[in-house]
This record gives C-alpha cells, sequence and structure tokens, in this order.
C-alpha cells in the first residue's frame, strides 16, 4: 500500500476545523491534522499547530527511532535543546536518534512534520 491521497482541499479553512484533533495531555495547547498516512509502513504526513503559550517542557525532550523532517508554516516556536528560535520558512531533516525539544511557543505556530517509521534504526 502507499500513503493515503486527497484531491486538494484547505486545511486550514473554518469550515474544516473539525477535522483537527487536540493531541491528547495538552491542555488543548497542540492540535495535529493527519494529512497523508501509510497504513502499512506507518509513513505519515501532518501539520501540528502550537497555540500561543504552548510549552511541552512537562514531555521532556524527544527523539523518534526513523527521521523525520519538519518545516515552519508560520509563526515561531523555541527549541529549548539547540536553543534556538525556530520561525517561518526554517526546515530541518532530522535523523533517526536526533533529540529534540521541548518546545515553547509565545505566538500560534504552523508545523508540517513527514515522518518515515518505515525507516527506523533499531537500537543493537
Amino acid at each position: 500500500m502507499t500513503k493515503s491521497t486527497i484531491q486538494y482541499w484547505n486545511t486550514l479553512a473554518l469550515a474544516n476545523k473539525s477535522q483537527w484533533e487536540v493531541i491528547a495531555d495538552t491542555n488543548g495547547e497542540l492540535e495535529q491534522l493527519t494529512l497523508s498516512m501509510d497504513d502499512d509502513t506507518g509513513d505519515y504526513t501532518r501539520l501540528t499547530r502550537f497555540k500561543a503559550g504552548a510549552d511541552t517542557s512537562a514531555f521532556g525532550s524527544k527523539y523518534h527511532d526513523y527521521p523525520e523532517e519538519i518545516f515552519i508554516i508560520s509563526g515561531r516556536l523555541f527549541d529549548v535543546v539547540f536553543d534556538v528560535w525556530l520561525e517561518a520558512g526554517d526546515y530541518a531533516s532530522r535523523p533517526p536518534g536526533e533529540v529534540h525539544g521541548p518546545f515553547i511557543c509565545d505566538q500560534e505556530c504552523l508545523v508540517l512534520e513527514i515522518s518515515f517509521p518505515s525507516q527506523s534504526i533499531v537500537p543493537e
């Protein structure tokens, strides 16, 4: 199977607000919208919205066993591990195991994530 496909649609239109889901245990500060998913591999593309004032410090830093790409669409987000403000236009291609976050958001921030669990590196 391959990643799901869909016709053009405006993910940010008010009429599509119900498509977004609140990320568990974030007090409504983070929402996600899966754009495409490969049910066989787990590879996915999604949008994550950090509301103004969001702070993921309670979750600590994180990493994945798979590569991940991120692109900041709008707003800005502070990555504590890298001690850097990520702003609209910033991009990263993270290798498996790269530690990132927690994140602090002073204004709403929209992030595009493309993740590849099919390329997971299994620790030896």
